[in-house]
């Protein structure tokens, strides 16, 4: 809430005004939150070194992985704290939907540092219980789905946003709640799946998180969803912040997480930031248009449901590994190949989803 003291001296000058803009606002969270990454990386990779929360490689993966052995990770909790310093410096912690988006980060956090910990410090190379693990996503997707179902302030309520199409909107009724939770659910298990090579994943979360901060902008700003004929939700555009925020952590932890990484996010990044674009999705109306702005992310996630149906159905697998990421470096491509490849075509979708903003 630094912005609001900085903003009380408006009166004595007018520069202060400058922090009462949104735009401002969230240059100032993309700069703290890289910034923030950067201070605390060098700290936190040598403590979780030293601490020997290191990276368990299973041999049932790609050959050259192996050689990760050993690299710190939980890295995600860097990132998170990234985005909550930034946060709360220069967002306004009496909107809800900042209230919310921290509840989603810091939930689905939390369930993958418990996944994490279990992995690294008690060496269980599963982790925690795939029961107890997809049981806490859904439950906190659910109180999170709770929350806006029965949110008085939300004309839109249980209504589904069709893309391409001037307001065009689907009551679900109470199908809303459990569509919600396969949203959220989804997205963070998605991320996760996608989190298997060197900075792969939280390239995409950097590209993802700006498009969003377009749509969040425009969403709460009256003049240009009316121009765009897209769906007005006030206090929204708050959010804007919050993406920013996002960027500026992923930017960070790319620095470190690049090949050949010094350190991995782990569960506790991929759930929580997965956990909080599904939330995001959710809030501004734009469900569908997650699944254009992610479709790496729902790719890999199908590459795995495919392979296992298939070797469970016939015994043969469709891709020599999975998720889709391991198939192309078994077929021989180089690991940053296959990042760079991803991440241009995750930006040329990311451009597509903002080209719906105008094809209406």
């Amino acid at each position: 809430m630094l912005y609001k003291l900085l903003y009380y001296f408006h009166d004595y000058n007018s520069s202060f005004n400058l922090f009462r803009y949104i735009t401002f606002r969230t240059a100032l969270a993309i700069i703290t939150s890289l910034l923030v990454t950067f201070i605390l990386a060098p700290y936190v990779i040598a403590k979780l070194r030293r601490l020997s929360m290191t990276q368990y490689v299973r041999d049932d993966g790609p050959l050259t992985h192996l050689k990760k052995a050993g690299t710190p990770t939980m890295g995600g909790i860097l990132i998170i704290i990234s985005v909550l310093v930034s946060i709360l410096m220069w967002g306004d912690l009496s909107n809800k939907f900042v209230l919310i988006m921290i509840a989603a980060i810091v939930g689905f956090g939390l369930i993958g540092l418990t996944d994490d910990y279990l992995k690294v410090i008690r060496k269980n190379p599963k982790g925690l219980s795939g029961w107890y693990k997809f049981g806490s996503q859904v439950l906190l997707a659910l109180l999170i789905g709770f929350v806006f179902y029965f949110d008085p302030n939300d004309i839109y309520v249980a209504k589904l946003s069709i893309p391409f199409f001037k307001k065009w909107l689907i009551d679900l009724g109470w199908f809303y709640i459990p569509f919600i939770i396969l949203v959220i659910v989804g997205s963070s298990n998605a991320v996760n799946l996608t989190d298997g090579i060197d900075g792969l994943a939280i390239g995409l979360v950097g590209v993802a998180s700006l498009a969003n901060a377009v749509f969040v902008y425009i969403s709460g700003h009256s003049g240009f969803s009316q121009y765009l004929q897209v769906l007005y939700l006030p206090g929204v555009g708050e959010l804007t912040v919050f993406c920013g925020a996002m960027f500026g952590a992923a930017l960070g932890f790319l620095w470190y997480n690049s090949y050949p990484a010094d350190i991995f996010m782990g569960d506790v990044g991929s759930l929580g930031l997965g956990g909080a674009l599904g939330t995001l999705a959710v809030i501004t109306k734009q469900e569908i248009i997650l699944a254009v702005v992610g479709a790496i992310f729902v790719i890999e996630t199908f590459s795995v449901i495919i392979q296992v149906a298939s070797f469970k159905l016939t015994g043969k697998r469709v891709f020599r590994m999975a998720p889709i990421h391991h198939h192309f470096e078994v077929k021989g491509w180089p690991e940053t190949k296959v990042i760079i490849r991803f991440w241009i075509i995750g930006i040329v979708l990311a451009l597509l989803s903002l080209a719906t903003l105008k094809v209406r």
